[in-house]
């Protein structure tokens, strides 16, 4: 969506159509058609409002359906954060057209109830979810810091465990502080996810 304000009228024709000639989606990049992989999950609200983070009791809700929706269609959660705009998630699935369509169906939902609470009827409440398929091993840790660190990134915390909607603190208990700082040395984030917010 930034990239595309960016553009000239003429830029704008002709990726529309190189995106038709490829059959690809019009306005986003395609989702993969394997369903298994290891994927860094990213949604994000339109115009980056804050529409989940309107008080605690829609984070709450928010992330009881993300997990649940989660859990229904992954074998493994490695990593999750939520934050007032976004969340992002890192899955293990066998079946990520399903989970696509879960989480479709969660945008959905939400967006309705949002908006009735808010009473903002046929407001657009989300933009996109993108997925980015893990790599390697050192992907794989990164993309949990980037999950990790997100809400300290955004200035929302400190520390990563002093935000309440990431998996951030059971991650510290589960392999400890010293683990998490030896694996925060050996695989920075350096450059990892630049340009994502654009």
């Amino acid at each position: 969506m930034y990239y595309w304000r960016k553009l000239t009228e003429e830029q704008r024709r002709h990726t529309l159509a190189q995106r038709k000639l490829q059959c690809r989606p019009w306005h986003s990049p395609p989702h993969t058609s394997q369903a298994r992989g290891l994927y860094l999950i990213t949604a994000t609200c339109y115009e980056h409002k804050a529409w989940i983070g309107t008080s605690e009791e829609r984070m709450d809700g928010f992330a009881a359906d993300l997990l649940a929706a989660l859990q229904a269609h992954t074998s493994r959660i490695d990593a999750w954060a939520i934050l007032h705009n976004h969340y992002h998630a890192v899955v293990l699935t066998d079946a990520f057209p399903a989970l696509l369509h879960e989480l479709g169906q969660l945008h959905g939902r939400s967006s309705f109830q949002w908006n009735r609470e808010d009473r903002a009827r046929g407001r657009k409440v989300w933009f996109n979810l993108l997925e980015r398929a893990i790599t390697g091993d050192a992907h794989h840790v990164r993309a949990i810091h980037y999950v990790h660190h997100n809400p300290v990134k955004h200035g929302l915390v400190k520390k990563w465990d002093q935000w309440k909607w990431s998996s951030a603190a059971d991650y510290l208990r589960a392999i400890g502080r010293t683990e998490a700082e030896r694996r925060w040395r050996e695989y920075p984030l350096l450059d990892f996810g630049r340009g994502w917010d654009d």
